[in-house]
């Protein structure tokens, strides 16, 4: 019956303002009048809102402001792109629960989205907070057949993908803190990115891309300690933002960027995105994981995406991995 709804759903993403008969509707979907009937007065209860036109049908008005997965996949449909995916009210993290349907043996890829995680993660074992409903928590799941040093530039590229996406079609340009975080214009976090991996000696047997993307939280939806630290996209577009098409067209976005990677097509734009969205060449920072915090400057990334960074006493040293802290000049 869900995909009743999606198929019930495209037709009035299809026709915009212009109202869609019930009759129209029953026909090109094979069902009755009465089933059509049902099937909105279900929606409805799921806080869409139709408007009926006397002798014309129904038009819809406005949509849920929280993932509703038969919306999603409406706006796939438009896009004529059909990935297997998974959709869970609430979850303790979707990465989590990629890795466990991959133990199952699932067929990959896919998709697990959620509405809610209660145990979000980031990297280094950080919380991600996760409680609000007009955010985006996803995880994609591959069986890849690329080698272990392959998957290095991996998040960094998806991440560069995310941001030319977001900027192409919303105008929206966000920058890249390497390694994993996507910051809004005035530095405020608004996305980060996890990839987790199972590794032979000569190859990646699993990989799971994990995004957690603010969207429509306002200010004051985040907790104290991060509102000053934290944005969205509605926060910088400053305009209504409809969170099942940004999803549809992120999951379509982010499933071509990884299927460029797997066939190395991705090399063509990485340097160009890289110069486009990097915010730290030329930072001074602070770098810190395990052993003592290096400082430097930032002279950007070898080809293995690896952060260069020039020492005090002039030279450049190769950081793997870390924590980036800016630093005043």
């Amino acid at each position: 019956m869900a995909d009743l709804d999606s198929s019930l759903l495209c037709s009035f993403l299809a026709a915009g303002n212009q109202p869609v008969s019930g009759d129209r509707l029953a026909k090109e979907l094979g069902v009755s009048r009465v089933a059509i009937w049902n099937r909105l007065e279900r929606l409805r209860n799921a806080r869409f809102v139709f408007e009926a036109s006397t002798r014309k049908g129904y038009v819809m008005k406005s949509v849920p402001t929280e993932i509703y997965p038969a919306l999603v996949e409406a706006h796939l449909l438009r896009l004529k792109f059909k990935p297997k995916f998974e959709f869970l009210a609430e979850v303790d993290s979707t990465n989590s629960e990629a890795e466990r349907r991959l133990a199952s043996g699932q067929t990959a890829p896919f998709v697990v989205l959620a509405r809610l995680q209660n145990s979000g993660r980031g990297r280094l074992g950080r919380k991600w907070h996760s409680s609000h409903t007009g955010n985006l928590y996803l995880s994609l799941a591959f069986r890849p057949l690329i080698a272990p040093e392959r998957l290095k530039p991996f998040t960094l590229w998806m991440g560069l993908a995310l941001c030319a996406h977001l900027e192409k079609t919303l105008g929206i340009r966000l920058g890249l803190k390497w390694p994993n975080d996507l910051l809004a214009p005035d530095g405020r976090k608004v996305a980060g990115m996890l990839t987790e991996a199972r590794m032979d000696s000569d190859r990646v047997r699993e990989c799971v891309f994990g995004l957690g993307l603010n969207i429509t939280t306002q200010r004051e939806d985040f907790p104290e300690d991060l509102r000053y630290l934290a944005s969205s996209l509605v926060q910088i577009s400053l305009t209504p933002l409809e969170i099942n098409q940004i999803a549809a067209e992120i999951l379509q976005a982010l499933w071509l960027a990884w299927e460029d990677y797997e066939s190395g097509t991705w090399q063509k734009s990485f340097r160009t995105f890289w110069e486009r969205y990097d915010v730290l060449t030329g930072k001074v920072v602070k770098v810190g994981l395990l052993g003592e915090p290096k400082e430097g400057v930032v002279q950007g990334i070898n080809d293995e995406g690896a952060l260069l960074l020039r020492s005090p006493a002039g030279l450049t040293q190769v950081i793997s991995s870390g924590e980036v802290t800016l630093r005043k000049d």
